[in-house]
């Protein structure tokens, strides 16, 4: 018995009423024929999509302008549970109106997003999230065969999180910039694992290329690495614009502590480094003063001078430091 059978219980209390209510009562359920899509002057689409993991399908069909390239209807089929026919149903109904290029735009957080009764509530269980990522990518088939190309040509980024799309290079530069290391840290600041869960490891419904235990696991590499090549004194012997975001900021840390904090606390001060910005040939990182060093007036001059002339010397001729 599928979960979307499970009439006693509670499960019911995780979708919403729209969602409950499109199950029963489809408003964009039906088919467009050549004949109908003649008389509207449009081109006919039919497009199909399954999902290898729960089994479900969906055929969309659309009318679309020859000329404006609009999509004048949009009709639905769907060959699945109930959570199906709602995700469907209200994708059809988002692409009413749009042209094909604005249509490949929607995503499942979209369908989901507007299946919700609150902004605050979730529109379905989690583990039902992959009916909206069916809708999705049923859109883009459509779109692929209306302009003849590859329907893995509107990808420009490889998906890691098919539920809350996420790419690649946003999880990687997410798990740097705030030294994530745990699935429940990812889900916080990305949403990423946080519905199907088939991305986190291996062993979900869904096979993956990359998971998010394998990002923990190269940043955790990444961090190592780094540290192995800072010496004693905060010298590194990988160039520094050479290294990653990680690594730039970890040097700099090294050798404000060796060499430059001390200096600031004998005098009731201290600082703290907020950011690293590569600006044409410099690196301009952004500090801020601490205690007394944030009303001291040679934090703008000497004070500043001998920091910048440190980390130049220690790092890279082409740091400078602004103070914020």
């Amino acid at each position: 018995m599928g979960i979307d059978s499970l009439i006693g219980g509670t499960i019911w209390d995780e979708y919403s009423d729209k969602v409950t209510n499109l199950m029963n009562n489809p408003q964009n359920m039906g088919e467009i024929t050549e004949e109908q899509a003649a008389k509207m002057g449009a081109k006919l689409i039919v497009a199909d999509f399954g999902a290898e993991s729960c089994g479900d399908a969906v055929r969309l069909y659309w009318a679309v302008h020859p000329m404006s390239h609009v999509i004048m209807e949009s009709k639905f089929k769907s060959f699945g549970c109930g959570t199906a026919i709602a995700s469907s149903d209200t994708m059809a109904e988002l692409c009413k109106g749009k042209t094909v290029d604005e249509a490949v735009k929607i995503t499942n957080i979209d369908v989901e997003m507007a299946m919700r009764d609150d902004i605050n509530t979730p529109a379905v269980p989690p583990q039902k999230m992959h009916c909206s990522v069916m809708a999705y990518d049923v859109i883009k088939k459509a779109a692929a065969q209306y302009k003849g190309v590859d329907m893995e040509s509107f990808e420009e980024e490889v998906i890691v999180c098919e539920c809350a799309r996420v790419t690649l290079s946003t999880l990687q530069e997410v798990i740097r910039l705030n030294d994530l290391t745990t699935i429940e840290q990812i889900a916080d600041y990305t949403k990423a694992g946080a519905f199907c869960k088939s991305c986190i490891k291996p062993g979900g419904h869904e096979a993956k290329d990359i998971y998010l235990v394998d990002l923990l696991e190269e940043h955790e590499k990444e961090k190592l690495a780094g540290s192995a090549t800072l010496g004693t004194s905060g010298d590194s012997s990988v160039d520094f614009a050479q290294m990653t975001i990680v690594q730039r900021i970890k040097a700099v840390d090294k050798v404000v502590d060796s060499h430059i904090r001390q200096m600031l606390v004998m005098d009731g001060g201290d600082m703290e480094i907020l950011d690293i910005k590569e600006n044409g040939a410099n690196f301009d990182i952004y500090i801020r003063y601490l205690g007394a060093c944030s009303g001291c007036a040679s934090s703008s001059t000497g004070t500043l001078f001998a920091i910048e002339n440190i980390l130049k010397e220690k790092l890279d001729m082409n740091i400078r430091v602004l103070p914020i």
